[in-house]
């Protein structure tokens, strides 16, 4: 279902971004001047802008389901390790696909947010200042950054997320899909090599994803008409003013679905740690498959210190992105420090857990 859906948010973010790039303007001067064009004088192009913005939104929350579902299910459990791997890449580029668009409005929390992650590559030891200035294109953010983003955000990483789609679609086909109770339906097949307790693709599967896009249709359609700034998390307000690279704003906060990595760096006093703690945090995510020794894939027969500890890490992270988004305390940046414990504790510390407790019989059939 949620692969589903997320295949049609991918489709509105394609469409929406190509009549975007009609109006766009990708150069210092005319980047932001562009999307006040194209939000005050081209027919709809309010809502063509706020349909990107939205769409991008909604893709990491049905992204981040998708992941949860997966977590708890076992979607990753043998023989799916490569469809996870996938998934998990596909996640990858999705940040940075909208790390890159976030920029190119030019607008004040876009300039700034973008300082902030790209000086982060200076902190990398011996090549850190060059490799900084390599990838602005220049000693400050400028048209020349403006230029590169642009085209990396509209060709290149597209045509990698549309293939790395297709090779999660295929490795998925040669597996099979997962199910809740975390049963491998292809031990028992019918004498044509069909699984007997699978459903057929139509009608069955095809009308259950049809009643959730229709029920996202109406949840997507509420948020874009009448809530397209997300109260100035999906949107911030102060994007609407133009990059001033003499004022920094008082907060400097990104979208809600990096705030919890945003937590983590900010957790780290150090730069060059808090990079690495950002990008471990990131990167333990492909390794789950060979993390968890449980007998069981699915939570329903996972013991009791498995549910805590997906309980514990899903308000951790749901801590982490609240703090991410607000300004820095001494009592926030400790909540921080705790959730990053508690969020790299719940991988870590996974073979031990899920090899000593105790789980319920797997029943063999659905």
């Amino acid at each position: 279902m949620f692969g589903a859906l997320a295949s049609v948010v991918l489709i509105i973010q394609i469409v929406s971004g190509i009549w975007l790039m009609f109006g766009y303007e990708n150069t210092e001067e005319g980047a932001f001047a562009s999307i006040e064009y194209i939000m005050r004088d081209i027919e709809y192009g309010w809502i063509i802008r706020y349909m990107h913005t939205t769409g991008a939104s909604m893709f990491f929350a049905v992204v981040y389901l998708h992941m949860f579902r997966g977590l708890l299910y076992g979607s990753y459990h043998k023989p799916r390790e490569l469809v996870w791997v996938f998934g998990m890449t596909i996640y990858l580029v999705m940040m940075a696909e909208g790390f890159l668009g976030y920029v190119l409005p030019y607008g004040q929390m876009s300039y700034w947010g973008a300082q902030v992650i790209i000086s982060l590559f200076g902190a990398i030891p011996y090549i850190g200042e060059s490799l900084e200035i390599w990838v602005r294109g220049d000693y400050y953010i400028s048209g020349a950054t403006i230029s590169r983003f642009f085209a990396l955000h509209v060709v290149a990483l597209p045509l990698i997320l549309i293939a790395l789609v297709f090779m999660h679609l295929v490795a998925l086909h040669e597996v099979g899909a997962g199910n809740p109770e975390g049963v491998d339906i292809e031990k028992h097949l019918d004498e044509n090599g069909v699984p007997l307790d699978s459903v057929p693709f139509f009608p069955y599967k095809v009308l259950n994803a049809l009643v959730a896009i229709g029920i996202f249709g109406i949840v997507f359609s509420i948020i874009l008409f009448f809530f397209p700034e997300g109260g100035g998390y999906m949107l911030e307000l102060a994007n609407f003013e133009e990059a001033n690279p003499l004022s920094t704003p008082e907060h400097i906060a990104p979208v809600w679905y990096y705030s919890p990595y945003y937590a983590m760096l900010r957790a780290v006093p150090d730069k060059l740690g808090g990079l690495v703690v950002m990008g471990a945090a990131i990167a333990i995510l492909f390794v789950v498959p060979w993390l968890d020794r449980s007998k069981a894939a699915s939570i329903r027969y996972k013991g009791v210190l498995s549910k805590i500890a997906m309980t514990v890490f899903i308000l951790s992270w749901l801590m982490l992105a609240w703090l991410g988004t607000v300004p820095v305390t001494a009592l926030r940046t400790t909540l921080s420090i705790i959730g990053t414990i508690i969020y790299f504790a719940f991988f870590l510390l996974m073979p031990i857990y899920t090899s000593i407790e105790k789980t319920k019989p797997v029943p063999e059939r659905l």
